[in-house]
């Protein structure tokens, strides 16, 4: 009876505590998946914040979606401001260049075949003969501004290159307020059309209509103003100026050493325009010269007549005196 009462009671201990080594597995297995529960609803929570589940219109959920948008508008506008402007900078670009070719006419085709090809145009061209054989060309090239540096070069390595300039302006702050301007006149002419719509006196509608026409032709006047900045922000404008060499084929030898017929000539054509100047001044002094002998010889003329004059008594009164007594 005792040895069945002692293995009864270790019988019931070793249930007692394999029951309670059970209940303990449970009790640790439910806390994990209770703590990965908790895991799992704060990432979804923290996922929510980010993008709201679907389903939800009331509530958080809809909260959310509200705030969102906002967020996203907010987003916009940062980008918007950060972002650059679509246009980019409005530049006029400029350059002059002088260069010496050996044959004018061929060295113009190729400017404009170069211009052309490049899809700009040869705004004008001036061709000016110089004698039978030589000849200067003058031309004014537009070309897109994608392509004046290609153009440039091109142009520059046609020739022997005497001078070149090169200049570049920005005019992005006029273009933007240029088309500021024209906005604000478009939105003062709409309202002056609907004033007149709805104008009822004839004085008030012919008031309006003046005051139309003014805002319709500075309206004119900005959009010339943008198609000009337009044409010179798009288009680079290029002046070419193409001569001939001065002397070609001459090393220029004769005029470093002259010999000496050419120092013959020289010194016959100074004789020659000495005397030549000495002839103009005596043409030039002629008249005076001829007045004053003129005024000399009558000087004289009288002179004698004068002297003549005196004579004459004493040579009357010499024969009453003859037997040397006075007459009574």
């Amino acid at each position: 009876m005792d040895v069945e009462r002692k293995s009864g009671r270790s019988f019931v201990r070793a249930r007692a505590a394999l029951v309670a080594g059970s209940l303990g597995l449970l009790l640790a297995v439910g806390g994990c998946g209770a703590s990965g529960d908790s895991m799992d609803s704060g990432a979804k929570a923290a996922d929510g914040k980010a993008a709201p589940r679907e389903g939800f219109a009331d509530g958080d959920g809809g909260a959310a979606a509200s705030a969102a948008p906002e967020e996203q508008a907010d987003g916009k506008a940062a980008g918007k401001k950060a972002a650059p402007k679509p246009g980019g900078t409005h530049v006029i670009r400029t350059a002059t260049l002088s260069v010496e070719v050996k044959s004018v006419p061929k060295a113009a085709a190729a400017a404009r075949g170069v211009a052309e090809g490049a899809g700009g145009l040869v705004a004008s061209e001036n061709t000016e003969r110089l004698d039978d054989t030589y000849e200067t060309s003058h031309l004014v090239l537009r070309v897109p501004q994608e392509r004046f540096q290609e153009v440039l070069r091109e142009l520059a390595g046609s020739g022997k290159l005497l001078s070149r300039t090169s200049n570049a302006k920005d005019v992005t702050d006029q273009v933007v307020d240029v088309e500021s301007r024209i906005a604000t006149q478009r939105a003062s002419v709409a309202r002056v059309r609907e004033l007149m719509d709805q104008a009822e006196k004839i004085s008030d509608v012919v008031a309006l209509e003046g005051e139309l026409s003014s805002r319709q032709s500075d309206l004119e006047s900005l959009l010339a103003q943008q198609a000009s900045l337009k044409d010179r922000t798009s288009l680079a404008t290029i002046t070419l100026d193409l001569t001939p060499p001065d002397a070609p084929g001459d090393d220029g030898s004769k005029d470093e050493d002259p010999g000496f017929l050419d120092a013959l000539g020289g010194g016959w054509d100074a004789f020659v325009t000495m005397l030549r100047w000495i002839a103009v001044a005596f043409g030039a002094a002629f008249p005076f010269l001829l007045t004053a002998a003129l005024a000399v010889v009558v000087w004289r003329v009288l002179r004698k007549r004068k002297a003549a004059r005196r004579a004459a008594p004493a040579v009357t009164a010499a024969p009453a005196g003859k037997d040397g007594a006075s007459a009574p």
